[in-house]
């Protein structure tokens, strides 16, 4: 079966190094909590906010070794006022037998706050704030 594992992310600011950084921190924790090995991912859709430019935040999977044939695709979120700046979205589409109450989302840094009702159900990091 396919389940979704989602996470989001920020960065201090818009610039090549802090968003592969803040992407590939994301991305490490997604995998560590649920015990995902490549060969098990179907794809990965990376999203960011209108004013992450510099990159994209995609390129951060190929540092991870053994992720080079995941298929990966990045898109814009929608641009929106009240929209979390500056902030970096991951869905992993995983083949797994895990239930989905415990498949473990991660939100860092400040995406914390788009999620908040996960907090008993998921592992929310606040690391790297």
């Amino acid at each position: 079966m396919i389940r979704g594992v989602r996470g989001a992310t920020t960065t201090d600011c818009d610039n090549e190094k802090e968003v592969l950084l803040s992407t590939e921190s994301l991305l490490r924790e997604m995998i560590l909590h649920n015990d995902i090995m490549a060969e098990d991912v179907a794809s990965v859709f990376i999203s960011a906010t209108s004013d992450i430019r510099s990159v994209f935040p995609a390129k951060a999977l190929r540092r991870i070794e053994d992720w080079k044939y995941v298929p990966v695709m990045c898109m814009q979120e929608l641009d929106l006022p009240d929209a979390l700046p500056n902030c970096i979205r991951v869905m992993i589409h995983l083949n797994t037998s895990t239930p989905q109450k415990d498949i473990q989302h991660i939100y860092m840094k400040n995406a914390v706050s788009l999620r908040p009702d996960l907090k008993d159900t998921a592992s929310i990091s606040n690391e790297n704030d």
